[in-house]
């Protein structure tokens, strides 16, 4: 029964609203510092991008999306999608349902998540960015395939964008996920940029694909360097 009700879209909805709010206050509470120091302007003339974000430590990018540029984020089709998807919503992010942007092209394609990349592709050539977790789903450190198809198919670059906090709370669950905390400093850090040719091959975009993972975890340990406390720690490791 509970398991039901948990499911209903008015539940959904206001745990949804109750995250938004938290995000909200941790953005209201925290003394940012930004690197570079002009990152809205950075983005905004990189725009539109393709923001890749590991699993676990994604929650928070809203804070540091520049809010007078259009984004959307892909958003997983379950519960916990939903409640994502309420909360994106409501920090003035758009949503595309579907797989994430882990995984190889046939899981993709049978979990609907080709519809979603065509999508995608639409929305960027549009002007509008695009924010997904690159790594594969249940695994978590290890980028997938469909960033980088995504970045070949749209000709858009790929750029990290990390938002920490020095207080945090960090859970022993399969992406290691991280609950930024409010009252305290805070970093949010735009990582190097990833291209891939619309012409790429096999090699190069298993190239790209390395290399989003290690820009994703330079841009998280400056981060945390910036913010100090606990050290990343490499989840290609």
């Amino acid at each position: 029964m509970l398991k039901q009700l948990g499911r209903k879209p008015f539940v959904l909805n206001a745990l949804g609203g109750v995250f938004a709010a938290y995000v909200r206050m941790v953005q209201k509470t925290t003394r940012w510092t930004f690197e570079p120091g002009d990152l809205a302007s950075t983005l905004e003339s990189d725009a539109p991008v393709i923001l890749s974000l590991w699993h676990g430590q994604h929650v928070f990018v809203p804070i540091g999306w520049p809010s007078h540029l259009p984004v959307a984020a892909l958003v997983a089709r379950h519960a916990d999608g939903e409640i994502n998807a309420v909360a994106l919503e409501k920090l003035g992010f758009g949503t595309i349902r579907g797989a994430g942007g882990g995984g190889d092209q046939r899981k993709l394609i049978k979990r609907g998540g080709m519809r979603a990349l065509r999508g995608m592709v639409r929305a960027l050539k549009g002007g509008t960015s695009i924010a997904i977790t690159a790594d594969v789903p249940q695994v978590g450190g290890i980028v997938g395939e469909g960033i980088v198809l995504l970045a070949k198919l749209s000709g858009r670059p790929i750029r990290p964008l990390v938002v920490v906090t020095r207080r945090r709370r960090h859970f022993n669950s399969w992406d290691k996920a991280t609950l930024s905390l409010p009252f305290g400093r805070g970093a949010i850090v735009l990582g190097d940029t990833v291209r891939v040719g619309p012409d790429a091959d096999e090699q190069e975009l298993e190239n790209a694909r390395l290399a989003v993972g290690d820009a994703l975890n330079r841009a998280h340990a400056r981060a945390y360097q910036i913010t100090g406390g606990d050290v990343w720690v490499d989840r290609h490791g």
